[in-house]
């Protein structure tokens, strides 16, 4: 019996070991970054309005955000809105908080295994439309189908978005999103900067839009050290114009706006994609004034899953194992791996009390992708006037997005001072550092959060409850060290029967969720 209590126990250590140390080799802040006296509830400081939604962005040069090497963006698109393919140099969490959607990745190398209309199919189309037309196109159209292909249209896999879901997106990957729900769509977005995956600015992220002409979501932001570089950049550029006889036939326009295609010569472009200059232009969009996200007239026609259901009964049929964590992930390829869960459904919580609310986890063991981002995820929910117990992450720092309600929350830094006590209300983010102490009470109201953390398996220790740091000492411990009886020491070990959700106390218990 000994043998197999030491086997299990170092079996749980080694993993606890593994877990700890899966982050710590990636540097975030830089030298003197954390030395954090004052934390405040940040709201987005810039809002950039486009045709077919809003962009909202948080400051990416304030303190909270330099020390955990993160930013963080909120979409809202609009009913028919089309945001724009782009990508980033760093890997994003995106974490939908209202409203449905598809989404489609372009992941280089894989395959287009969404496919329409078979080659009778496009001919018998091709025909009506040919009719409708007072003119016979349908052999011509059908027969270059056949030539070309046995479908109308292939492309990579389109994804549905919903309520609750949290994307995991590669660096580099471009990827676009479109609302055909019946209320806005709505993105929280963190941008893991400082991820190993970035070898650009590792303060400021970047985005490459591959259509439109956008403007740069942090361009605003980037500080005076940035912008003589700018200049120095577009010196370089005129004297390589001016060295190959004049201007590029875009006209050599400067700005923080277009996208990847805008800087190439249109000749150039157009003989790439062997098309005319005039769409070669189209692609350059020099005049498109619409912004990042658009708007699609009649709606946009994809080949797409009938419903989110689909989905679900593909990822059984897989078997559950996928989801948790008996696949070690190197089943999975890139092109055929998950890259989403759902936190809001209840049944899939944690962490769950009657009187207190749940926790949902997720990290690499129940969406593997996670291992290559670096990235884990939490959301939470407590019903009125409880309490998530008093705690710290261990290897993460964690970013803190206030989804529903309101909650007071007091963070502790390394010298014990409060640096956070303050409300966090619905829409604001506050970064709790690295071994910083927090704790969470809801208000009347409750409170919904969704935490991002910054390892793939982030883990923290509790300081108050069942499992909780004060109940692994002896009492003689604990009598000592806070210079209190045996008795008082016993009573602080044990009152508490919870692990991580307190109810409230003497509050008759009543549970109350936010409506959605």
């Amino acid at each position: 019996m000994a043998k197999c209590t030491t086997r299990v126990f170092l079996l749980s250590f080694t993993i606890a070991m593994v877990l700890l140390n899966g982050c710590m080799g990636q540097g975030r802040a830089r030298e003197n970054e954390c030395q954090i006296d004052r934390l405040t509830a940040l709201e987005p400081s810039n809002r950039i309005q486009a045709e077919g939604g809003l962009t909202e962005v948080w400051d990416c040069q304030d303190q909270q955000f330099r020390c955990s090497g993160v930013t963080v963006i909120r979409r809202t698109i609009e009913r028919n809105g089309l945001l724009l393919p782009s990508f980033t140099s760093g890997p994003e969490l995106i974490y939908i908080e209202q409203g449905n959607g598809i989404s489609g990745l372009m992941i280089p190398g894989c395959p287009e295994t969404f496919e329409s209309l078979s080659t009778q199919e496009a001919w018998r189309e091709g025909m009506e439309r040919g009719m409708r037309g007072g003119r016979f196109q349908g052999q011509g159209q059908g027969q270059g189908q056949g030539r070309q292909g046995r479908f109308q249209d292939q492309h990579q896999k389109i994804r549905h978005l919903r309520q609750g879901d949290i994307f995991a997106m590669p660096a580099g990957v471009a990827h676009w999103a479109y609302n055909n729900g019946d209320e806005p769509l709505v993105a929280v977005i963190l941008i893991d900067t400082s991820n190993h995956a970035n070898q650009l600015d590792k303060d400021v992220p970047r985005r490459f839009y591959l259509a439109g002409n956008p403007e740069q979501e942090h361009e605003q932001q980037q500080g005076r050290h940035h912008q003589r570089r700018e200049f120095q950049e577009q010196g370089q550029q005129q004297q390589h114009h001016q060295r190959r006889g004049g201007e590029s036939r875009r006209g050599g326009r400067q700005s923080d706006s277009g996208n990847v295609f805008s800087g190439f010569d249109t000749r150039t472009l157009a003989q790439s994609f062997g098309v005319s200059e005039e769409i070669a232009q189209r692609l350059q969009a020099e005049q498109d004034e619409r912004g990042n996200i658009v708007l699609v007239q009649e709606g946009l026609h994809v080949v797409k899953p009938p419903s989110r259901s689909y989905e679900e009964r593909e990822e059984r049929s897989r078997g559950s194992r996928s989801r948790y964590g008996s696949m070690n992930g190197l089943e999975e390829t890139i092109c055929s791996a998950r890259l989403s869960e759902n936190i809001d459904r209840p049944s899939e919580a944690d962490v769950y009390s009657p009187e207190a609310g749940r926790l949902t986890t997720l990290n690499s063991f129940n969406l593997p992708i996670l291992s290559f981002l670096r990235l884990s995820a939490e959301k939470g929910v407590l019903y009125r006037n409880a309490i998530m117990a008093p705690h710290y992450n261990l290897n993460a720092h964690s970013i803190i997005y206030g989804v529903r309600g309101r909650a007071r929350i007091q963070i502790v830094n390394a010298q014990g001072n409060s640096v956070f006590d303050d409300e966090l209300r619905q829409g604001q983010i506050v970064v709790v550092p690295q071994n910083f102490a927090v704790i969470k009470q809801a208000t009347e109201e409750g409170f919904e959060w969704v935490s991002f953390k910054t390892c793939e398996n982030a883990l923290f220790q509790t300081l108050a409850g069942r499992t909780s740091a004060i109940r692994a000492m002896p009492v003689e411990v604990i009598s000592n060290i806070y210079q209190i009886s045996r008795e008082q020491a016993h009573r602080l070990k044990f009152s508490r029967s919870e692990t991580t959700l307190f109810r409230p106390e003497n509050q008759g218990y009543q549970r109350r969720e936010i409506a959605a």
